[in-house]
């Protein structure tokens, strides 16, 4: 038997119940009245400590604003919070209201504990690494998703589509690419092909991203680094010299995306173009080629429940399909006066009515 504050007796007000006409409700821990929640859209976020974005930057946080502008109310949970109590997952949650200001930028609005089915929809944004406790917390999001609840991304395909590894569905739309464990074979990718990029399957915001050519004395200590001396799967791919024109975040709602890229350039002397590597950004339109790799990703994104994807371009290749947490969101808004949580938030709707 749960404890009494999880049992969740029927009120005559709360979140409207997915599974039939009777509503459910928020109750906090201590079981007091709950408040009134009717015909209220809610929305959990799973998230890294909201003191500790940068909301100028922040693609959850735009989410989130979103969110409260069309009347949602709006839990954070973070990894911790989440848990599995006679097979129904469950969380601790904390209301909020936001503000969009740059030093004064939320307030907790109220805090309890919840069945996550009772939620309209999840978004699971906690920033990677894509670690086994990450893992377990989409094991319980897939729970609350059988349930009824709307989880972006859905739990399985976040388990499924390793951010480097999902590329290889689409071949016709990435340079060769190696993935191996083994130094010998890395070392041979690097002989055939000459300049070539390698770094971790688990890698993020440029960690351990490492460019190798033919003769460099570093290949071996290299090569060691990152495959953890043959213990770890590691990537190859040929470089692609158009990383001097930006490394290119593309987003994608639903199979569909938004019409601007934001290339993110190079510091100096560095061949990596992630913005936590010293990058700068230069937001420009999508070309022909950018809209036909989108194409080439649309449907299978679509049918793996994948709603929210940022695509990484450099020249006319994919090198990465983020998943996860996509970014730069407030960045593309901002210079082009465009409302991208808007669009996602539609899709998101339209999925609830539908």
């Amino acid at each position: 038997m749960a404890r009494e504050a999880h049992q969740f007796p029927v009120p005559a007000s709360g979140f409207l119940s997915k599974l039939g006409a009777n509503p459910k409700i928020i109750r906090d821990p201590a079981g007091n009245t709950p408040r009134t929640m009717t015909k209220t859209r809610t929305i959990g976020v799973v998230m890294d400590p909201i003191e500790s974005i940068k909301p100028w930057k922040d693609s959850t946080f735009a989410m989130m604003l979103e969110a409260q502008a069309r009347g949602w109310q709006i839990y954070c949970f973070g990894l911790s919070d989440i848990y599995l109590e006679d097979s129904v997952a469950q969380g601790r949650y904390r209301g909020l209201v936001l503000r969009d200001d740059n030093s004064d930028w939320f307030e907790y609005s109220t805090s309890g504990e919840c069945r996550l089915d009772e939620l309209d929809v999840i978004l699971m944004r906690k920033d990677p690494p894509f670690d086994l406790e990450y893992v377990y917390c989409t094991y319980l999001l897939e729970q609350a998703e059988e349930n009824g609840c709307l989880v972006v991304n859905r739990p399985a395909s976040l388990r499924d589509c390793n951010e480097k590894l999902f590329t290889r569905y689409f071949p016709q739309c990435c340079v060769e690419t190696l993935v191996t464990r083994d130094p010998a074979r890395i070392r041979g990718f690097i002989d055939r092909f000459g300049d070539v990029i390698v770094k971790p399957l688990d890698g993020m915001g440029g960690q351990s991203i490492f460019r190798v050519q033919k003769g460099d004395r570093n290949t071996n200590a290299i090569i060691e680094s990152v495959s953890q001396h043959g213990r770890s799967q590691t990537m190859a791919q040929v470089y692609i010299p158009e990383i001097s024109e930006g490394d290119k975040r593309i987003l994608l709602i639903d199979g569909e995306p938004v019409p601007y890229a934001l290339a993110r350039l190079p510091a100096a002397g560095e061949n990596r173009g992630n913005i936590a590597a010293g990058a700068s950004t230069r937001g420009q339109p999508l070309s022909e080629r950018d809209r036909w790799l989108c194409a080439q990703v649309g449907d299978e994104l679509r049918r793996r429940g994948l709603i929210f994807v940022g695509l990484d371009v450099i020249g006319d290749y994919i090198t990465e399909i983020n998943v996860t947490s996509p970014t730069c969101i407030r960045e593309l808004d901002a210079e082009f006066d465009l409302n991208i949580s808007a669009d996602l938030f539609a899709c998101i709707e339209a999925r609830l009515s539908a």
